[in-house]
């Protein structure tokens, strides 16, 4: 009996688990645990948590727009600032739904001075999203400096790009999600940006194949007017995200004479190599050229 008790495991333990499933794999939940009480709990704290790590996108309730749920725009758990409108969504994380919008206030919002550059980048980035990511959803957020007035003192933006394509019908989804932090540093007249880049895939006919591939990387341009940085910043964006899916592109299609092939052993547990080019020393070889009399 003490042993049974030694076994059981805490509501607490229950949630914790029942959130690293909702977290990591799409099996109903609900059904294995069953206990609702345990489920909601877990799920009204993973939710929240997928949510942002994938960077969804939910639409206005008046389809006027969407928000991206993305920490650098969480306002408090269920509200989230949409910088290109101004408003601030209150959203379900559970149903994955935006419950109703509100205007954003003033503390809420950056100063005039960097809701041009925020402006001047989003509008350039957006044209690029709109190319490059046909399922694509951009936000340009201040996540620090967003007081500063003029000139003389340090800012910084984050760009979030989030794009996914579920197609479950053919047994394939995929999602792709960028981050770039650029910061304004007055005193050198530098921007710096710092991109992270997260690629997924998943395809399931007939087997279970997932990628999960990480990207980051660095550059610099210098401080210029709004429109101009806009479009250095954006360039830098492209030629780094384009870079990387070419690399992966290629990658991928060498992997049947590459990396599948190094999964293979290449010596045999003798660790010698067969002698293809002298396989007479064999008894088998052998018998074979005596029995046909091949070489006489």
């Amino acid at each position: 009996m003490a042993d049974q008790e030694e076994n059981e495991i805490s509501v607490e333990q229950k949630i914790e688990i029942a959130k690293w499933f909702l977290l990591n794999s799409p099996p109903d939940v609900k059904a294995i645990l069953g206990d609702d009480e345990v489920y909601e709990s877990a799920a009204s704290e993973a939710f929240p948590l997928y949510n942002k790590a994938h960077l969804i996108s939910l639409q206005f309730p008046n389809r006027s727009g969407d928000v991206l749920i993305t920490s650098f725009g969480e306002i408090n758990v269920n509200e989230y600032l949409d910088p290109r409108t101004a408003q601030v969504a209150k959203v379900d994380h559970i149903k994955q739904v935006c419950k109703s919008v509100r205007p954003a206030t003033d503390e809420e919002l950056p100063s005039s001075y960097v809701e041009e550059y925020r402006c001047a980048v989003e509008a350039e980035l957006s044209r690029y999203v709109g190319e490059a990511y046909p399922k694509g959803i951009c936000s340009v957020f201040c996540t620090s400096g967003k007081d500063v007035e003029d000139a003389g003192s340090d800012f910084t933006l984050v760009v979030v790009i989030s794009a996914a394509r579920h197609s479950p019908q053919n047994f394939c989804n995929g999602s792709w999600r960028s981050t770039w932090t650029i910061e304004f540093k007055d005193d050198l007249q530098v921007v710096e940006v710092t991109g992270r880049v997260q690629v997924g895939a998943h395809y399931f006919e007939e087997g279970n194949v997932q990628l999960d591939a990480k990207h980051e990387c660095k550059d610099s341009t210098i401080i210029q007017a709004a429109d101009d940085c806009a479009i250095s910043l954006t360039n830098i964006i492209r030629h780094h995200e384009t870079e990387y899916l070419t690399s992966l592109q290629a990658s991928y299609s060498n992997l049947p004479d590459t990396t599948f092939k190094d999964l293979r052993r290449k010596l045999p547990v003798t660790r010698t190599l067969f002698p293809w080019h002298n396989t007479v020393q064999f008894a088998l070889t052998k018998d074979i050229t005596k029995e046909l009399g091949i070489g006489k």
